[in-house]
């Protein structure tokens, strides 16, 4: 009787062991490009193809983990502290608006100080340089601002050839205008500029101005 019981004992073990690797395995073997949307962060290669979202390093789960893990406090430390890395201005001596408008929107930024030229051309490259990108479809510095995909991104990627992005000088900065003929496109341009206005708490409205 026990040699009855071992011996079945050690086929059940055999069978779930088989199992196990089974299953270890069907999640490792890659997914076809085909079977995944296109990463909204990445250049294009050059044949037009995209890195899938399983290859996107921007929309890995533990990604948006990196540096954070805190409290809203220290996320918003955060995202000062990432937002002068990125953009190369001071957050402080400058001040951000995300405008929404019947046609899109805006990013615009200022230097608060109007004789600090530093700062002042330090946003118009930057801006300069957010223009081409988002065009692109590339929006890997509002996801290292921010720790995580904004809201509207994807579709603002897909749909990147219906979007308008123009570069333009202001008194103390400069801002990105953003415009639109498309509704899909129109209501992720929104979503994108209300998630900022909530990141950066500028207190812009979260409607289009009239």
């Amino acid at each position: 009787m026990k040699l009855n019981i071992t011996n079945l004992l050690i086929v059940i073990g055999a069978v779930l062991l088989t199992a196990a690797g089974s299953l270890a395995q069907s999640n490792t073997e890659p997914k076809s490009s085909n079977d995944m949307p296109d990463c909204p962060m990445m250049k294009k290669d050059n044949s037009g193809s995209a890195m899938s979202m399983s290859e996107c390093p921007m929309m890995k789960k533990d990604a948006a983990k990196a540096g954070t893990g805190m409290s809203n406090m220290n996320h918003d430390q955060m995202v000062m502290k990432n937002g002068e890395k990125a953009m190369g201005f001071s957050q402080t001596a400058t001040t951000h608006h995300f405008l929404l408008m019947a046609d899109g929107g805006a990013i615009q930024v200022e230097a608060n100080d109007p004789n600090d030229s530093v700062n002042r051309d330090a946003i118009r490259r930057h801006l300069t340089e957010i223009a081409k990108q988002f065009a692109d479809g590339i929006f890997t510095t509002p996801f290292a601002v921010h720790g995580k995909v904004p809201d509207g991104v994807p579709t603002m990627d897909k749909l990147r050839a219906d979007i308008a992005y123009s570069y333009e000088e202001t008194p103390n900065g400069a801002r990105v205008r953003i415009k639109t003929k498309n509704p899909d496109a129109l209501a992720a341009i929104y979503e994108f500029l209300r998630f900022q206005i909530d990141e950066h708490h500028t207190g812009d409205p979260l409607e289009p101005g009239k």
